[in-house]
């Protein structure tokens, strides 16, 4: 384990007199829960050694306060994380002298956010420890290593980011499915990698699209798929929770009636690409349907085209406005 530098000291006292008395505060983060609940996880190894290096400085007046700032489940991409924040409001509290991490990407993993927190730190002559690493946060050349290291921390994320957008592009473009919320109509494989028709929910779907076509707008359509107590897909999440299942809505009917994976194609980008999963709607009936959304417009205050269909659903976050 390296020896790093010792704080600054603290008004009281000297560090490295004996006298003086460094307050440290450790710090600990997980990205994922994964693993949390066992005896001893990554946020205990954390702060055992943590512990070691503060013991091991005893004589220059380290001690470990005992709040801890545990972040189990949390990014280190941005600054949302609430131990994070308690932490920096007692460095703003003057409540501690240093801060003590495992590696310096415990604390961020974002060069802008790192350079915020570690400004937080000089405003209130705080120091920064990263127990396996070597730097000193009061010299240019260590605040320049600091630097160096995180610019490759982030680096390496926006590579593997880049990895994982062209893996699944690629995914796209020979028309697999990538995953996601269900949608109306299909069910996921548990074999994972694709859908599968829901015969029952494929003839609700249909259904709609017909509706659509005999009322003519939106409104009429709802209101009778209302009355047939049709209701949105329910599905349940890994975690045991009950999603969806709930009456339409004219969002709802409107994000079904132009998700263009029925006609058994996927949009990537703008670009339609034949799935490989069977389509539910024929291609007549989803043409028609589109020019007379186009030509009502004002049912979602746009028009809509088969192009741009898929796109709509990119933009429902909402779990009760999926079908």
């Amino acid at each position: 384990m390296a020896r790093n530098r010792t704080a600054r000291a603290p008004e009281t006292g000297a560090a490295g007199s004996g006298t003086g008395r460094v307050r440290c505060a450790i710090y600990t983060r997980k990205s994922t829960e994964e693993g949390l609940q066992q005896e001893f996880n990554s946020l205990d190894a954390q702060r055992e050694a943590s512990e070691a290096f503060i013991a091991s400085q005893k004589n220059e007046g380290w001690q470990v306060i005992t709040d801890h700032f545990d972040d189990g489940g949390y990014t280190g991409g941005n600054m949302d994380r609430p131990a994070l924040k308690r932490l920096l409001a007692a460095v703003e509290a003057g409540s501690v002298d240093c801060v003590v991490v495992y590696k310096v990407d415990r604390l961020s993993r974002s060069l802008m956010d790192f350079a915020r927190i570690v400004e937080i730190f000089d405003r209130n002559n705080v120091s920064f420890v990263a127990v396996t690493q070597q730097f000193n946060t009061t010299s240019s050349l260590g605040r320049l290593t600091l630097n160096i290291l995180l610019s490759f921390a982030q680096f390496e994320r926006e590579i593997i980011s880049e990895r994982t957008r062209d893996k699944m592009s690629g995914a796209r473009r020979k028309g697999k499915w990538i995953g996601g919320h269900p949608v109306l109509g299909y069910d996921i494989d548990p074999k994972g990698g694709r859908i599968m028709v829901n015969p029952k929910e494929a003839e609700q779907v249909r259904t709609l699209f017909n509706l659509y076509l005999s009322e003519g707008s939106t409104l009429p359509a709802l209101q009778e798929a209302q009355r047939r107590g049709f209701l949105s897909k329910q599905w349940t999440t890994e975690d045991g929770k009950v999603r969806g299942g709930k009456s339409f809505t004219r969002g709802l009917l409107h994000s079904t009636l132009t998700n263009v994976l029925y006609t058994g194609m996927v949009d990537h980008k703008g670009v339609l690409y034949k799935g490989e999963h069977e389509g539910i709607v024929d291609q007549t009936t989803w043409d028609r349907v589109q020019e007379m959304l186009k030509r009502n417009g004002s049912d979602k205050g746009a028009s809509v085209n088969s192009e741009s269909a898929a796109a709509n659903l990119q933009h429902l976050s909402p779990l009760d406005e999926l079908p």
